[in-house]
């Protein structure tokens, strides 16, 4: 991460880029002997390959174009490119990200990779690795500025992960699941941000900081939740914990707080500022962006507190033998710091030491709208209403009812969706995996009757042929004898045919 970070060159970027994917492969299938954690990881790093290949080849085309790869020599000539070749290096650009921070299409590996360990979740499958991707943009800020084809491309996909990771995370009964869900929709938010040019990126960058704290904390929290329960995920086994573990249950608390925006929290500051940089884009687009960030602010705040009250509220389910206790203090130390994170980095982030002024000699000087299309208080007040509206019907729909210990197997279309991750794996394995094999077969098949057949069948005809003539060679002189009075006689016969004629 820090030669990803500290490089000061697109290559030196991609070689820490490729160090922290093989890191993630590796640690997702640290227990290899588990089929589920094998198939994840090479899930990852298969997903990760696609949008390695997109940077790449973004790497490639900087190169030919300017003869460099620094970032002054790159950001410093993008002006001298034509407009075309912008947007492909940023199109290309933007396949890497997605495939390192879990976007849209490349997302259905990120819920996967919580096989592994779960400290291994909350460092860099939460915190660092997976928002690398967003680093990626706004480090090449004016490629995206000078190519807008492709920043409305980053909207898009921002805006259209944010839904699938929010809705996502309102059907699942895993913990670690839910969490790495919720991580996609939150990075999608990021890129929504990053997307809107120079208005959004010091947002996106304060969030990324912000959102590691408070998703780091959450999921060493889950971590600490399986440790006291036997390495139980399943939340439909758990309820009543906030009584058996009380630093975790505070820990926690504060983190889901700030990931749902409470007020005043980390997230509160970060991703209300995101929101308001969507609505002043103008136009219908700002508009649209807007509502699908508030409308994911709800959903978060949804499958959240139904994460809470199955987890820390209401009756214990849990299973026979299993005792929860509380986790010991090398593991509940790291959650304390990280929840004063969750309740201070926006807060310092934004309003004591903006880090907008901080990247003012990476971004410009930060931008104020002329005319905000919707004030900040208003824009503050709706999600925070909207928080409370899915805060609330959480709470209708599951604290107040009994949890049945195993899932309804009799659901709704969308719930089943959701369930399904709104079938991303099938629509990969339909639309890629299954006409890449076809494809594979053929070339195979060409390859093995086409190609090899006509050299193997050219061999073997002569071989053949060769076999067949070998077999008049009898080493007898009379046979040799009477093969030259047979011949003559049929040169003789044609030559009077012939004369004849």
């Amino acid at each position: 991460m820090l030669l990803l970070v500290l490089g000061n060159s697109f290559v030196a970027l991609y070689v820490g880029w490729e160090g922290v994917g093989l890191a993630s492969y590796l640690l997702i299938a640290f227990w290899y002997t588990r089929p589920a954690a094998a198939t994840a990881a090479k899930k990852a790093f298969i997903m990760n390959r696609v949008g390695d290949v997109g940077l790449a080849l973004a790497i490639f085309l900087m190169f030919t174009q300017l003869g460099t790869t620094s970032y002054a020599g790159v950001l410093g000539s993008v002006g001298l490119l034509a407009g075309g070749t912008v947007t492909a290096i940023g199109l290309l650009l933007l396949l890497g990200a997605c495939g390192k921070s879990g976007q849209f299409p490349l997302q259905a590996w990120l819920p996967d990779a919580m096989e592994g360990p779960t400290p291994v979740s909350a460092l860099i499958h939460a915190a660092t690795m997976v928002t690398a991707g967003v680093y990626l943009i706004a480090r090449s800020a004016p490629i995206f500025d000078a190519a807008p084809v492709a920043q409305t491309v980053v909207v898009v996909i921002g805006a259209i992960t944010i839904m699938i990771g929010a809705i996502a995370g309102c059907a699942y009964d895993d913990i670690k699941k839910v969490l790495a869900w919720s991580t996609v929709s939150q990075i999608g938010y990021m890129f929504l941000a990053v997307g809107l040019g120079p208005i959004g990126y010091a947002a996106g960058i304060a969030h990324l900081l912000t959102h590691g704290f408070f998703k780091a904390g959450l999921f060493l929290g889950a971590g600490s939740v399986m440790h006291g329960m036997g390495d139980q995920t399943d939340m439909r086994r758990f309820g009543g914990l906030a009584t058996k573990m009380k630093t975790t249950f505070v820990t926690f608390g504060l983190g889901y707080l700030a990931l749902i925006g409470f007020p005043f929290l980390s997230g509160y500051w970060t991703k209300d500022a995101i929101i308001e940089a969507a609505f002043d884009r103008g136009g219908v687009s700002g508009y649209l962006l807007g509502g699908v960030a508030v409308l994911g602010a709800g959903l978060t705040a949804f499958y959240m507190t139904r994460l809470m009250l199955l987890t820390f509220f209401g009756k214990p389910r849990w299973e026979d033998g299993v005792h929860p206790h509380e986790s010991p203090a090398v593991m509940t130390l790291p959650m304390v710091v990280l929840a004063v994170g969750s309740v201070a980095a926006g807060f310092v982030l934004v309003q004591l030491a903006p880090l907008a002024d901080w990247l003012a000699p990476v971004f410009g000087e930060p931008e104020e709208a002329a005319a905000p299309a919707i004030p900040p208080l208003v824009v503050s007040v709706l999600v925070t209403v909207v928080v409370a509206l899915g805060a609330l019907t959480a709470w209708v729909f599951v604290g107040r009812r009994e949890v049945p210990t195993t899932a309804p197997a009799r659901v709704s279309l969308p719930v089943r969706a959701a369930r399904n991750a709104l079938y991303a794996d099938r629509v990969n394995e339909a639309v890629f995996m299954r006409p890449g094999m076809w494809l594979t077969r053929a070339l195979l098949w060409v390859d093995d009757r086409g190609v090899d057949g006509v050299v193997n069948g050219i061999g073997t005809g002569l071989g053949g042929s060769s076999s067949r003539l070998g077999r008049a060679q009898t080493g007898f002189v009379r046979s040799y004898a009477l093969g030259m009075l047979g011949g003559a006689v049929l040169v003789a016969g044609a030559l009077l045919a012939v004369t004849a004629g």
